[in-house]
């Protein structure tokens, strides 16, 4: 019997809010006219985005107490309000997550009041349910009623708040064309790090080398030892030259990954990164390899990981977890450092996420002040 009534209290709670909410849209409704007049006298055009934006507020303080209630999170597929006032005006007619959130609104004007319903029933469910459920054990009949209530009301919310196909597949677009735009922004910056890394590397070693032939060719015939010690200079530098080489190729796609697959690297790298480094390789091993591309982006995310732990976390020990699920391959890089990772202090989390984000990937990063940090990473690809 307790757990019934706290169960309808809770739903009575629910209601009592959400009734709240349908009262201050009726006030809303003032809003609503003065943009409209506004909006058909043209001087007053300019309310009709800020209208816009405040009923997407109101639709996502809905969605957020649905899901509250359900435990199940309702997607929003809005578009940016962004631009002139003539194309905020244009999003603001256009977007079809703007009629999802007014037809919802008209029919919430009418259901969103279930709290006039749940009311009377407890001094009713007190009663009844006080004596049947209480004294005979039995199970309660009117208090229940209020949960179903709560229930009733959330499912309407749910799917009116729902957006349509039209608005996901809109949504879809704009962060496909963000995602294509991070993955030039990545594509650039590799690009601008390579042509560096050969210029202020191999290329200079390279230079130097020549010099040095040079050199050797004309000390050879009027002081043989010293052009012996400048031919040896040049082989150093050679070597040199090759070594910085490799490293930019490594960069690009390192050999390993092709050598050894993603489990085996990933281990080098952890042998390699003077910490200990677990590694869990979720029945990788021996399986089907995922695509170079998601195996290449897999890499680095750990490379760049255990990198940071190392210089700014100021722990001595880190997990890796590779997985592959159904649709893809998981990353999870953990360490107990100092935490408090941000993006924008050049810790390297944002070409992570721009390399994950070019494979239509996620990235999620906790790093609470104090630890742990914990990376989180989604590759899909087909198996």
């Amino acid at each position: 019997m307790w757990k019934t009534v706290q169960r309808a209290a809770m739903a009575t709670v629910h209601l009592v809010v959400a009734a709240a909410m349908c009262f201050g849209l009726y006030i809303f409704i003032t809003v609503l006219l003065i943009t409209a007049v506004g909006t058909l006298a043209v001087v007053g055009c300019w309310l009709l985005p800020e209208a816009v934006l405040l009923i997407r507020r109101i639709a996502g303080a809905k969605r957020n107490l649905t899901t509250l209630w359900t435990g199940r999170e309702i997607p929003e597929a809005y578009r940016p309000m962004t631009g002139t006032l003539r194309e905020r005006l244009r999003i603001s007619v256009q977007d079809p997550s703007t009629r999802t959130d007014v037809r919802w609104m008209l029919c919430y004007y009418l259901y969103g009041a279930m709290l006039a319903l749940a009311l009377p029933l407890w001094p009713v469910g007190l009663v009844v349910d006080g004596v049947w459920a209480g004294l005979l054990r039995r199970t309660p009949v009117a208090l229940p009623l209020i949960v179903k209530l709560a229930d009733t009301e959330a499912r309407w919310s749910s799917l009116l708040l729902m957006p349509s196909p039209k608005a996901r597949l809109a949504r879809r677009v704009e962060e496909l064309k963000e995602t294509r735009a991070d993955a030039i922004a990545a594509h650039e910056a590799e690009l601008r790090r390579i042509e560096r890394d050969l210029h202020d590397g191999a290329q200079a070693n390279l230079v130097a080398l020549s010099m040095r032939i040079g050199l050797a060719k004309r000390a050879y015939d009027r002081d043989p030892d010293a052009a012996r010690k400048l031919l040896d200079d040049a082989q150093d530098q050679a070597e040199q030259a090759l070594t910085e080489l490799r490293q930019v190729v490594r960069g690009i796609h390192p050999p390993i990954l092709t050598d050894r697959g993603l489990v085996g690297a990933v281990r080098a790298l952890a042998s390699s990164s003077g910490l200990a480094v677990s590694v869990e390789d979720g029945g990788l091993e021996g399986g089907t390899r995922a695509p170079a591309a998601v195996e290449a982006a897999a890499y680095f995310v750990v490379a760049e990981s255990l990198t940071n732990v190392a210089k700014y976390s100021g722990a001595d020990r880190a997990e890796v977890q590779l997985a592959r699920t159904r649709r893809g391959l998981t990353v999870r890089v953990r360490d107990e450092g100092r935490g408090g990772a941000d993006e924008s202090r050049g810790s390297g989390l944002l070409g992570m996420r721009r390399r994950v984000a070019a494979l239509d990937g996620t990235l999620e990063v906790t790093s609470p002040v104090g630890g742990p940090t914990v990376i989180d990473v989604e590759l899909p690809c087909v198996w």
